[in-house]
């Protein structure tokens, strides 16, 4: 499975990183980093939407060739998301922590979406200005995920905790989870299914904030999940592969282009 040999990956590169940044140097600049935007996910008129920054897939491949990270993120800004997510993993996703920072740009809340196994990868998220990171139930132990929840807090850090089955959004919610994401892919066949939210999101009480994750592309596709009370959308490939970012956000919130300024009597906007 490829999250197996993602994981596997992981456990090679972070000592690396260690011997590179010590931990206590990390700590240390992690405690005088600079404030960064909420992560605020709810609102009363419309599920929100996190849009994010992926340049390639493991199955798919590259997704754009062309991408420019700081463009997409004001695109994504423009056209009303949320938040940003950015893929931060480089071998299999061609992410990159300079992807996140030109993100930032954008002036929206950024998770840093990566394979976190050790508590080194948060203080790495708070150094990097990242509003939130990404905790995925399958790959941590029980003690582990409610562990980095906590350093998470500590830290001033959200935590986007992702399940796939009810088993997990079950200890996902042991955790102390204040966000939790519902993964509509399957991880053994990656076939994707939004209701696998609808499923779910039943287990998952109104205090905890909750993301659908994959397979969302349409309208529709928000409307349903306002109608299950979901708070929050992470949308990927349907953004990065639009010709109109901005313009596809507005089309899937339901929102009407901007209209255009009117033209001046001798032609040029503005009129008077």
């Amino acid at each position: 499975m490829i999250l197996d040999e993602i994981v596997a990956w992981k456990r090679k590169e972070i000592p690396r990183a260690k011997g590179e940044r010590p931990f206590a140097d990390l700590k240390a600049k992690a405690r005088s980093a600079a404030p960064v935007p909420a992560f605020d996910l709810r609102q009363d008129d419309e599920v929100s939407i996190i849009a994010e920054i992926k340049r390639a897939s493991p199955v798919k491949g590259p997704l754009r060739p062309d991408l420019d990270v700081a463009k997409l993120a004001q695109a994504y800004a423009n056209g009303g998301a949320r938040a940003i997510s950015v893929l931060t993993d480089e071998k299999f996703f061609q992410g990159s922590v300079d992807d996140l920072r030109q993100a930032r740009g954008a002036g929206l809340p950024i998770l840093r979406k990566d394979f976190v196994i050790d508590e080194y990868q948060l203080w790495e998220a708070r150094v990097m200005l990242a509003s939130a990171a990404l905790l995925i139930v399958r790959i941590l132990e029980q003690p582990q995920l409610a562990e980095y929840v906590a350093i998470a807090r500590e830290l001033g850090l959200a935590v986007l905790v992702e399940a796939h089955d009810g088993r997990e959004v079950e200890r996902a919610l042991d955790a102390k989870a204040p966000v939790v994401g519902i993964n509509n892919r399957d991880l053994g066949t990656f076939a994707v299914s939004i209701e696998t939210t609808a499923k779910l999101r039943r287990f998952i009480p109104p205090e905890v904030v909750t993301v659908s994750e994959s397979g969302i592309g349409t309208p529709g596709d928000l409307r349903l999940l306002k109608a299950l009370n979901v708070d929050a959308a992470l949308i990927g490939e349907e953004l990065v592969k639009s010709d109109d970012p901005a313009r596809k956000l507005r089309e899937l919130r339901g929102v009407p282009p901007p209209r255009p300024e009117p033209l001046r009597r001798d032609g040029g906007p503005h009129g008077g």
